[in-house]
């Protein structure tokens, strides 16, 4: 099923009728400035399995998450007087945070060191889905085989993993650029993987 979404300015009843369904256990595909990601309810156990079956990933392997603002991240994570100075001046943006995870974090989402990976991302949809829902949605990249470019339009996506998620929402053509990665567990930060978005305020 897909669902066509404004990307400048997405329709409430549309947004409306994904969220409902995110609580009611749905696994979306949903745009993001780095590209089109699959994702879910981070508290719902059963979607969750659903994605790790879908991405053949190994449970000891954690998903990064997407929180609506810096409010709702320090919700779930840990920050520093200096990590917060930097996801201020940085969010919302093309970058995935490690941060030390708190207790409501559910285990699936962290580390062994108990960390986590959180995104605030820019994608207007996506931050109305977020705001909307109330509770962070799960990151994770398309499924491909063999190194094959990943899709970058809805209908590509439904060939690929139609009948494998339960609703892809259509935000228009977006080509896949994954997130510049900045662990700010320590101090100074540590830049882990250089993508989209600036990487020199952490340097």
């Amino acid at each position: 099923m897909i669902i066509d979404i404004n990307p400048d300015n997405p329709q409430p009843r549309l947004v409306k009728q994904v969220v409902d369904q995110i609580r009611h256990g749905a696994v979306i595909c949903y745009p993001t400035e780095t590209g089109y990601g699959i994702g879910c309810d981070i508290f719902n156990t059963k979607a969750i399995k659903q994605v790790e079956q879908l991405k053949r990933r190994p449970k000891n392997k954690p998903f990064s998450f997407m929180c609506y603002d810096l409010k709702n991240i320090s919700e779930y994570a840990h920050v520093s007087n200096s990590a917060y100075r930097l996801l201020k001046k940085n969010l919302p943006g093309p970058y995935t945070f490690v941060l030390p995870g708190t207790k409501l974090v559910p285990k699936v989402m962290t580390t062994r060191q108990k960390t986590v990976g959180i995104r605030v991302p820019e994608n207007t949809i996506c931050r109305d889905l977020l705001e909307g829902l109330g509770t962070p949605i799960i990151n994770t990249s398309l499924p491909v085989d063999n190194g094959d470019p990943k899709p970058a339009e809805a209908y590509e996506i439904e060939e690929l993993i139609g009948n494998r998620i339960n609703l892809i929402i259509d935000g228009g053509p977006i080509y896949p650029d994954p997130s510049s990665v900045i662990d700010l567990t320590g101090d100074p930060p540590e830049i882990l993987r250089i993508g989209k978005g600036d990487v020199t305020p952490f340097q």
